[in-house]
């Protein structure tokens, strides 16, 4: 039996892959992705395709960054591990702090706690901002707010602020005391609304009520992507997060802005934050910060909780952390990938590039029933696939096998969520990749309505 027999013979029948059905993925094993190479993937059977979700939003620099590579195997040949609890540290894990600060000083980030991923990123600030209300004597604050939609990781505190019940209902009872309120998407809310200042109007007023129906001294942060990623990509109307951040100031509540996807250049500018104009009290990040190169994240802490536990006696100690907190490898894979993402500029070439790309899908839209919508920003992007543009009904899941099928064959790798395909590439894709990406979608959405 050959390599590849014995992977297509052995697919799927060992392993509980994350967001499946065992037994669908028996059924319809998953591609086998045996190779990469720059912005693009190849399967054990050698068919090569663009990388049109750039790994999991995350293979930011692409496959080939080769000083990312060779910081991560001279890591591991001078020190492969240290650990960062009480006691010892390692020299990268210094230096990206510090290099953090100097990404970070608009949003006013001035420590950091590092992790193993974007779950872990979103834990972790949730129990520092409960941990922050105790240090300065507000006990009752303990509650979270979130947005629909919103996508925070599977933790069961982060899966607890998420806004999609898909990740919730499996596992739940959750974390008690966490609310959610509407997200202004205009092409789907429960108002009927399509103007997009009316609509955050409308949604700011439901958060404040909620804020007041709960008692905002019971409420310790507010959780939110700067854009909503894995619910759908959903672009904030223009001034709306600001709004939301400036009315829970006057409540005295945190905001944790979750930019595990938004971090690094993914929206065209270097956070989400930035783009919008926020300066969050904790932020989360993994994904980018080491291109997928590694497994790691960090958690960003302003001055407000950064002075507070600075002045606290030992109700101030930090008591959450990972075995990988900080680790040597990762501290050096972050380094190097953040210094190459400076170096190729990469925000601005999203903005650029991305810009390109989502013109190619509203032309394809143009001429394509299925598309009710094509929305997002930067190299963010998504489309909402239906089988009625008037009603807006969405496709059926046959719809999106086909289409998800169609478009790898043609050449581009694709997500597809619900009814919604989803496109995050690498940031070093070129325009001419774009258009590649647009004309294999094309046969894509061909071979998914003719059947």
């Amino acid at each position: 039996m050959s390599d590849s027999d014995f992977l297509d013979a052995h697919n799927a029948r060992h392993v509980w892959h994350p967001m499946a059905h065992p037994r669908e993925m028996e059924q319809s094993p998953p591609r086998i992705i045996a190779r990469g190479e720059g912005v693009h993937v190849e399967d054990h059977r050698g068919h090569r395709v663009i990388d049109a979700v750039g790994g999991l939003w995350n293979v930011n620099l692409g496959y080939s960054s080769e000083p990312v590579k060779r910081a991560i195997a001279e890591q591991l040949e001078t020190l492969p591990y240290a650990s960062a609890f009480r006691g010892t540290t390692n020299a990268p894990l210094i230096e990206l702090s510090e290099t953090l600060t100097h990404w970070l000083e608009p949003e006013g980030m001035r420590r950091f706690a590092f992790t193993a991923g974007g779950s872990d990123s979103v834990e972790v600030s949730l129990r520092l901002a409960r941990q922050y209300w105790k240090v300065v004597g507000q006990k009752d604050r303990t509650k979270f707010l979130a947005f629909r939609k919103g996508y925070h990781g599977t933790h069961f505190g982060a899966a607890s602020v998420n806004g999609n019940d898909r990740f919730r209902r499996p596992y739940e009872p959750l974390l008690p005391g966490c609310f959610h309120v509407p997200f202004p998407w205009t092409y789907r809310n429960p108002f009927g609304e399509s103007d997009p200042q009316r609509l955050a109007t409308l949604c700011l007023n439901l958060l404040d009520e909620e804020i007041r129906f709960q008692g905002a001294d019971t409420i310790a942060a507010f959780v939110f992507e700067p854009v909503l990623g894995a619910g759908g990509v959903f672009v904030p109307p223009e001034g709306f997060l600001r709004d939301v951040v400036a009315l829970c100031r006057r409540h005295g509540i945190l905001t944790i802005a979750d930019e595990v996807i938004t971090g690094f250049g993914r929206t065209g500018e270097w956070f989400g934050s930035r783009l919008m104009g926020v300066r969050p009290d904790l932020m989360c990040f993994a994904k980018a910060i080491t291109s997928a190169y590694f497994p790691f994240g960090a958690v960003g802490i302003g001055e407000r909780v950064e002075q507070a536990f600075m002045q606290a006696d030992g109700s101030g100690g930090i008591y959450s952390g990972y075995t990988y907190s900080g680790h040597p490898v990762g501290c050096a894979a972050a380094l190097a990938a953040l210094a190459e993402t400076r170096r190729l500029d990469l925000a601005p070439r999203a903005a650029r590039v991305g810009a390109v790309l989502k013109a190619g899908l509203e032309s394809l839209a143009a001429s394509c029933p299925s598309i009710g919508e094509v929305r997002g920003t930067g190299l963010m992007l998504a489309m909402e696939c239906v089988a009625d543009r008037d009603t807006k009904a969405p496709v059926d899941a046959a719809f999106m096998t086909r289409l998800l099928d169609g478009t790898y064959e043609a050449g581009a790798l694709i997500r597809t969520s619900g009814n919604v395909a989803i496109l995050s590439p690498p940031l070093i894709i070129d325009e001419a990749d774009a258009m590649r990406i647009v004309g294999a979608l094309e046969a894509g959405f061909a071979k998914a309505r003719a059947a």
